[in-house]
């Protein structure tokens, strides 16, 4: 009988503090020497938005639960709890990044002859066109306003920058220290450029802070005034919402309401300059209502994000080299993806491949005669998005076009509500997010004619990620085009529950939540369990980009016990603890690189006969609880070898892959025992090209 655990004696990571685990596992990237200067740069902008957008969401939910009536005492003092526990490492990383950023970024950029102005303390050559830049360029866009404790004032934007300025009249009443008034006013970065190229000096080139120069300039915008300081600070709003909806009629209007809103949601974190004195705070906070305990003092140069618009004087030598998207043989010496396909399921990989390929699979699909119905889900897609201009032809060449557009994806709500006008006006059938569900699913049906002896030759496109194509440059993904038929029935199944909001079906081949998926990944978990007690092989890979639902970690910790061997990659959230009793065959890795790591698979070695899905799923409550996903199982030997061929190399990635270990840190796989480097990226898209493109 083998040794059990008890559930008591298990330990769980919490989610929010697994978030800022792998953020700081983005700003240890930053600190990689081996990469060039402004990769590094990049790095610390995405941190920096990270960090924004965690704050809008994360954050407020736990501030909302302090001011929820119907909350519970031991929600608040679990929301209490991790508020602290943010506040304590965020403050640490914060503190981490800024003298990073001081001392080893603007060190390394003056190397490269490169100077980011730390103030306003400049080489004497450049005050005359700062000043000219600033009159001719600037100060148009500037809207200096009072600020009045008691009185109406103007609303602070989440997400802008801002700069309170104080200022004292030149002659005061005899014997009286004159009266000090504040201004606020939005830096105008919109308008002009947050970074400022100044003229060369000496063979060195020069940059400065839009923020900078205007405080260098005070004395022209407040004339007659002495100048007390100018520091700025923003504001982070809460951008989280609920839909409480029973129906679906009304639910664009109340997404639209809410999006709305979200622009005035409560102030849940003011970031101010360290420098700013304490009288400007507490102005700032009695005018505004602003919180004084959700106050941080984060360096001299906030929105930090914005480093990824950063000039680069020097060019291409301190960036990453450019990786072009591989073309595929097979598709190239077609003239149909159709074609392709009716011989042979195909995978595509992106960013590695060309996403050409889906958008020539819509247009084929507008254009061939025996196509009758195309549908789609529609999560987030590009601005002007190509997929979109294919599905309007398509319409428009008669076909029937169906889009299940998910208005609940959040940021994007407002993109999604214009392309489904778009689309609405073209003839495309629109159908709108199901009340209570989001629906993640990554799917597109193409449905031809019946032919002779009732053979359909429809094809199905399944991903792991959205069919965006400026995302597919950026995101790790993996998509397949087939023609089976059991896949496309059950595809045809799901898209009838999407637009009939029935409920009841089966589905014996792709695993859907809400319907089979939590019961069939607890089965094939459980087969791997009772291998392993009969003495066989068990074996388990699982890569998502989170893990958080408790009762599968659970699945997971009695496997590790039963002896299953797990290899969990995971990018962000993970609430498994590994490196316990309960999980000592658990091993977790994350890798951060060039590309977001986004693709979800699920592989379990089944005695043998290896069953492998892709998915649209991670492992949070969310996904299996509030969304519709999707996972497809691979049936074509070909494309499974070559997903696993993935999987393996980014378990052998020595270079951009970390343990996390049971303290929740990242601990690099890279030391002096490797002497062959893997970086999994690079070593896939090597792959690729050497195996499969011309």
């Amino acid at each position: 009988m083998l040794p059990q655990v008890n559930n008591e004696e298990r330990s769980f990571f919490k989610r929010d503090i697994s978030w800022l685990s792998f953020n700081y596992r983005v700003l240890m990237e930053a600190k990689d020497e081996s990469l060039p200067l402004f990769e590094r740069i990049k790095f610390l902008s995405i941190y920096s938005s990270n960090l924004e957008e965690f704050y809008r969401i994360r954050v407020s939910e736990h501030l909302n639960i302090l001011t929820d009536i119907k909350a519970t005492a031991q929600e608040r003092e679990y929301a209490i709890e991790t508020l602290n526990n943010i506040h304590c490492e965020v403050g640490r990383q914060l503190n981490e990044f800024d003298n990073f950023f001081k001392n080893e970024i603007r060190k390394e950029m003056v190397r490269h002859r490169i100077i980011l102005y730390e103030g306003t303390n400049v080489e004497e050559p450049h005050k005359e066109f700062i000043r000219t830049y600033f009159i001719e360029e600037v100060f148009p866009y500037l809207e200096p306003m009072i600020i009045l404790p008691g009185m109406i004032n103007s609303f602070i934007r989440d997400n802008r920058l801002y700069m309170i300025v104080g200022v004292r009249e030149k002659k005061g009443v005899a014997g009286q220290e004159p009266h000090c008034h504040y201004f606020i006013m939005k830096v105008p970065y919109t308008k002009i450029p947050r970074f400022v190229e100044l003229p060369q000096i000496d063979n060195y080139y020069y940059l400065m802070f839009v923020e900078d120069i205007i405080k260098m300039n005070l004395d022209y915008i407040f004339k007659g005034y002495d100048i007390d300081g100018g520091f700025t600070f923003r504001v982070s709003r809460d951008a989280d919402f609920m839909i409480p909806l029973e129906n679906r009629q009304n639910i664009v209007e109340e997404i639209r309401k809410k999006v709305r809103k979200r622009k005035i949601g409560d102030a849940n974190r003011i970031v101010y300059d360290a420098m700013m004195p304490e009288c400007y705070l507490d102005f700032l906070c009695e005018a505004f209502s602003f919180s004084h305990d959700r106050c941080i003092s984060e360096g001299s140069h906030l929105n930090l994000e914005d480093l990824i618009k950063l000039p680069n004087p020097i060019g291409a030598t301190l960036t990453e080299p450019v990786i072009y998207p591989l073309r595929i043989r097979d598709f190239d010496n077609s003239v149909s993806i159709f074609k392709v396909v009716k011989k042979k399921d195909m995978l595509l990989q992106f960013p590695y491949q060309s996403f050409e390929y889906v958008i020539r699979f819509l247009n084929d699909a507008a254009f061939d005669p025996g196509v009758e119905e195309i549908k789609l889900t529609q999560y987030r897609v590009a601005e002007n998005s190509d997929v979109i201009n294919s599905l309007i032809s398509a319409a428009r060449n008669g076909k029937n076009v169906t889009v299940f557009v998910e208005l609940k994806a959040r940021f994007d709500e407002e993109n999604n509500f214009a392309n489904a006008e778009k689309m609405r006006k073209a003839g495309i059938k629109i159908i709108y997010s199901l009340p209570g569900l989001k629906v993640h699913s990554k799917m597109i049906l193409v449905l031809r004619k019946q032919e002779e002896y009732g053979f359909s030759k429809s094809y199905a496109c399944l991903s792991t990620g959205n069919f965006n194509e400026k995302t597919a440059r950026l995101y790790s993904d993996l998509m397949i085009i087939t023609q089976n038929n059991d896949i496309i029935s059950e595809v045809a199944t799901l898209f009838e529950i999407l637009e009939t909001g029935i409920r009841s079906a089966s589905f014996r081949h792709i695993l859907v939540s809400q319907f089979n998926m939590v019961d069939n990944v607890r089965a094939m978990v459980n087969r791997e369990i009772d291998n392993v007690r009969a003495g066989k092989k068990g074996r388990i890979i699982l890569k998502m980009n989170g893990i958080h639902d408790q009762q599968m970690i659970d699945m997971l910790y009695d496997a590790s016990i039963a002896g299953v061997e797990i290899d969990l990659i995971v990018r962000g959230i993970c609430c498994l603890v590994p490196n316990k009793s309960y999980s000592k065959n658990i091993k977790v890795t994350r890798i951060v690189d060039s590309y977001l790591e986004h693709s979800r698979v699920w592989y379990f070695y089944a005695d043998g006969r290896e069953d492998l899905y892709i998915t649209s799923a991670d492992w949070m409550k969310r996904n299996l609880n509030r969304r519709v996903e999707t996972a497809f199982p691979v049936y074509d030997t070909e494309i499974k070898r070559e997903i696993m061929n993935g999987l393996m190399i980014q378990l052998s990635d020595n270079v951009k892959a970390c343990w996390i270990d049971e303290n929740m840190s990242n601990i690099y796989k890279k030391d002096g025992r490797f002497s062959n480097p893997v970086r999994a990226q690079r070593m896939i898209y090597e792959n690729l090209k050497n195996n499969h493109h011309p």
